[in-house]
């Protein structure tokens, strides 16, 4: 720097310690300088302090010699000192100098600029908030210098801009502030996230400073820092964002809700777990916060809090886990007071369930997701058909398909949910007019289902229909599972489905008051029952006998195991099938369902047509078990009664030759007996004509 120059009013000794590179020697000279600067201040020469300004602030700041700038800018802070409460009416010319050489390429400077803003800034206090935004840029990268005597000092600074904030609130621009915010909040440096994070909570502290409002512009860069890696940002941030939930519990009102939920949504998937079960406890509060309110981003938060549920039972993954259950029930609750009128959906969007959305996001997780969130998604379901059935109704071509098809999921819960649902579709009391048609629907898919997957009915069909049956009336299920197997083409499954349904009719608790009507045939309803079941179990031999043995008609039962006897006489067609299915129906004989038919064989007279029918399946069987099961039984009768003659029949209990045409009965099944060995024929034909066929090919 040349001596040369004029720097007046300094003196040329002033002037030579200031550029020394001895920091006393600068600081003899800024003692100086402040004397001076009190003299001109004392009789009002503000162009003489103008003049020092601009020697100060361009001359020695803007030098490129460093120890010039150091002694310029610790001139500066002395005329602050100086000026005192005038510090204020030249606020510019001491403050844009400093703030130049906060930036310099020399960490010395940039620790003495500091260090001088924080003294003009001791003096004119609320005055350097006109400032602020390029105060707080300079302070944002003063908190990631490399230099930690610089960082220090950028420290004290930074304490004493927070004070001059917090105690002239009243004046701080917390409108300009908010861009500041947003543009830095997302910085991948750890000191400059602790920077950001301390500002918002000193700024959120003051009660005049209503930051809260301005929420949903950083919302998003606060759960980006809560997933850094560092403990303690997590720390911090995470008291941030408590903070704010306290301030919405006070004042939901002041806030839009509305882009702040798409962000919760977001972080909710995040990989980092204490992200996702943060903003899963922030979706809860706002749920309770905001009420119906939150319905039109239902399917968003539902869609969320289903991944969140499909985590794993670990440990670290509980908590996130049962916030999203909350999340879901607390969600499923605000469904209860929508209204369900097709025609006031477009009433009020703002405030109205997308329900679509809601059941796309159903559909998509129903297809293909874990067991917990399957079961989820069908109580969704269910909800919904119970609270919004005439809503729901226009959806059901896309969700009773999916409903058909989860009957064959791996999982008894799953499906005893789907059953669940589909009887809350079928039932007669759904709302919807064409309930009948989902019905049979139900009944038609379960018996495709069944006959393309012998395996699902093997080892689920049981479940399935006994659960159904608990569900519904269990008679209508057995009438119109009876009628469609009646008309079945595939005899071979009609057969093996007709004993199925046989065992459960016999054996299950939910069919028993079924079983207690078809023992009552003397009313209509009933013989109308029987009639039914009788015609579709001809498809089953031993089925038939059985169901005649339910119902006490011992008459016919001797007759259908004459006609029995004779096709096996006549084509030599027993099957170890048939032989198994005999087996068990004399296993069941002996259990608590038929308590009543071993009673009756105590009766006098016993009733003969009884007699014979249990003979007649005694020589069926070959002497296996339960051949000598029911001989056993058969000696147990009184030999006094064996050779009684049947009584009148106006004695009987039941006259069922008067009740039942039998001659047609008996005929409807020889009519079906024979389609069964034509179609066994058949079979067996085609079997041996592609076996030739195949050796031909081979030769």
């Amino acid at each position: 720097m040349s001596m040369d120059r004029d720097y007046a009013p300094l003196s040329a000794a002033c002037v030579r310690a200031l550029n020394d590179k001895m920091y006393d020697k600068r600081k003899a000279a800024a003692l100086e300088i402040e004397k001076m600067v009190k003299e001109f201040a004392a009789v009002h020469n503000s162009m003489q302090i103008r003049r020092l300004l601009k020697v100060l602030g361009s001359d020695f700041s803007m030098s490129k010699n460093a120890n010039t700038k150091k002694g310029g800018l610790i001139g500066l802070a002395a005329m602050a000192v100086g000026l005192g409460k005038d510090t204020v009416n030249y606020i510019d010319d001491l403050i844009i100098p400093i703030l130049v050489n906060l930036n310099d390429a020399d960490l010395k400077v940039r620790y003495y600029a500091s260090e001088s803003l924080y003294n003009v800034s001791k003096v004119a206090r609320s005055a350097v908030l006109k400032h602020f935004p390029d105060i707080f840029k300079s302070l944002s990268k003063l908190s990631t210098d490399p230099d930690q005597n610089v960082k220090n000092a950028s420290e004290l600074l930074d304490r004493l801009m927070k004070d001059i904030v917090t105690d002239n609130s009243n004046i701080f621009d917390l409108v300009g502030f908010i861009p500041l915010l947003r543009e830095r909040i997302y910085t991948e440096n750890t000191f400059a996230k602790q920077f950001i994070i301390s500002w918002i909570t000193v700024l959120d502290d003051v009660p005049s400073i209503d930051l809260v409002i301005y929420l949903p512009e950083i919302l998003d860069g606060l759960f980006k820092m809560l997933s850094d890696p560092t403990f303690e940002i997590k720390k911090m941030c995470d008291a941030v964002l408590k903070k704010f939930l306290d301030d919405l519990h006070r004042h939901p009102e002041k806030v839009d809700y509305t882009d702040m939920i798409n962000t919760i949504v977001i972080y909710s998937y995040s990989t980092d777990e204490f992200v996702q079960y943060t903003a899963m406890c922030w979706i809860k509060e706002f749920i309770d916060m905001y009420g119906s309110n939150i319905l039109p981003f239902a399917s968003n938060i539902l869609k969320a809090s289903m991944a969140s549920n499909s985590n794993q039972d670990i440990e670290s993954q509980i908590r996130i886990k049962q916030t999203a259950k909350l999340v879901n029930s607390t969600l499923m609750e605000l469904i209860n007071g929508v209204e369900d009128k097709i025609d006031a959906i477009e009433k009020d969007e703002g405030k109205n369930l997308d329900l679509a959305s809601v059941i796309t996001v159903l559909i998509k997780e129903l297809g293909g997701s874990t067991i917990e969130t399957k079961i989820t998604v069908l109580k969704w379901i269910y909800h919904l058909f119970t609270h919004l059935p005439n809503r729901i109704l226009m959806y059901m071509e896309s969700i009773f398909p999916l409903l058909l098809t989860t009957l064959s999921y791996p999982n008894e819960e799953v499906v005893q949910n789907d059953l669940k649902v589909i009887a809350k579709i079928i039932s007669p009391s759904a709302a919807q007019t064409n309930n009948k048609q989902y019905f049979d629907q139900f009944i038609l898919s379960l018996l495709k289902q069944f006959s393309c997957d012998r395996t699902l009915l093997k080892d689920r069909g049981q479940f399935i229909i006994r659960q159904i049956c608990g569900l519904l009336n269990s008679n209508d299920i057995y009438r119109t599972l009876s009628t469609f197997l009646l008309e079945e083409n595939n005899l071979k499954f009609a057969s093996v489905m007709i004993g199925t349904l046989n065992t459960i009719l016999l054996t299950s608790p939910e069919l028993y008051h079924l079983r207690t009507q078809l023992r009552d045939v003397e009313k209509q309803e009933n013989r109308e029952m029987f009639l039914c079941l009788f015609r579709t179990w001809c498809h089953n031999p031993v089925a038939a006998v059985a169901l005649c043995l339910l119902t006490q008609n011992y008459f016919l039962v001797c007759k259908l195991l004459q006609t029995f006897h004779y096709y096996i006489s006549a084509s030599m067609d027993v099957t170890i099938d048939l032989l198994i299915e005999v087996d068990k129906l004399i296993q069941l004989l002996e259990s608590p369902i038929f308590i009543y038919l071993r009673m009756e064989l105590l009766e006098e007279p016993v009733n003969q047509y009884l007699i014979k029918a249990l003979y007649g399946l005694l020589m069926i069987m070959p002497q296996s078990d339960a051949f000598h099961l029911l001989r056993h039984r058969l000696k147990c009768i009184p030999h006094s009664r064996m050779g009684s003659e049947m009584p009148a029949s106006e004695n009987v209990k039941k006259d069922f030759k008067e009740m039942f045409d039998t001659s047609t009965m008996l005929n409807h099944f020889t009519t079906l007996q024979e389609k069964h060995r034509n179609y066994r024929m058949n079979i067996n034909s085609n079997q041996q004509i592609d076996k030739a066929i195949a050796k031909i090919d081979i030769q």
